[in-house]
């Protein structure tokens, strides 16, 4: 293992934090139990005051196939896994392309799009050494209780890639905003969508400082040139507050707040 100083104001997808100084794991390391662990932040609110991080090293960005078995390592970035799938004509890994991040992070909050999620799809994780059939996990939206640290996962080989597939999601990313974000700061609660809430309640829009509840949609918490994490975190608290009120509905966020 070895340290490395993270500047999450430029890694994460949301553009806020500070340098960070970050233990990176590499095989063969035993895992420390006192460290959060993190993929491509893509999820991620840095506050000033994180807790001890971890990241998977680049030894952990690898794919292989053996017999009707796909294993791919937990820091392999989405983009790759999309490609290798598309030129090996495997098919289930096309929404991926819709998410950013890594595996691990995949695995760690069954992402999905629409109808498409990680678990859907998933043979087995190895956790911490050990592999373990989904069936094993409690899993659900947005959700993976995985008791552990995943280092890679495995799925059955299906073949027949579909771009037409792959092109219809990629499409889906019309409204969403292209500006700096973690993606939905909030999850959909069980029969409506979080956005939806968010604009009956007045607040798709509100900019506080350079962070703003998205014009384009409404669940998304974008920065716009120098957003802080107090700013961030204003309105974050304010939308939960104001649609609790409104409508006696917590929303639970999908955004991870370090």
């Amino acid at each position: 293992m070895f340290f490395k100083t993270i500047d999450f104001s430029k890694y994460s997808s949301i553009k806020v934090g500070q340098p960070t100084e970050v233990m990176m794991i590499e095989k063969g390391d035993t895992l420390p139990t006192d460290r959060y662990l993190i993929g491509g932040a893509n999820n991620l609110l840095v506050s000033p005051n994180p807790p001890p991080l971890m990241m998977l090293s680049k030894n952990f960005a690898y794919i292989s196939q053996e017999n009707n078995m796909l294993e791919i390592g937990a820091a392999m970035p989405t983009g790759r896994i999309v490609s290798y799938a598309k030129k090996h004509n495997i098919a289930g890994f096309e929404f991926c392309s819709k998410l950013p991040g890594t595996l691990g992070g995949m695995l760690a909050m069954n992402a999905g799009v629409k109808e498409y999620e990680i678990f859907n799809i998933l043979h087995s994780i190895q956790i911490e050494g050990k592999w373990i059939e989904k069936d094993n996990f409690a899993y659900g939206y947005r959700f993976a209780k995985l008791n552990g640290i995943a280092t890679a996962a495995r799925f059955k080989i299906a073949n027949g890639f579909s771009q037409a597939l792959l092109d219809t999601l990629l499409n889906l990313r019309s409204n969403q905003p292209h500006d700096p974000s973690a993606g939905s700061a909030f999850k959909n609660p069980e029969g409506d969508y979080a956005g939806r809430l968010i604009e009956e309640v007045g607040l798709k829009g509100l900019r506080q400082g350079d962070m703003q509840w998205s014009t384009v949609h409404a669940n998304f918490l974008v920065n716009l040139g120098n957003g802080t994490f107090k700013d961030a975190s204003y309105l974050i608290a304010l939308a939960k507050e104001k649609i609790f009120k409104e409508f006696n509905i917590l929303l639970k966020e999908e955004i991870k707040i370090l």
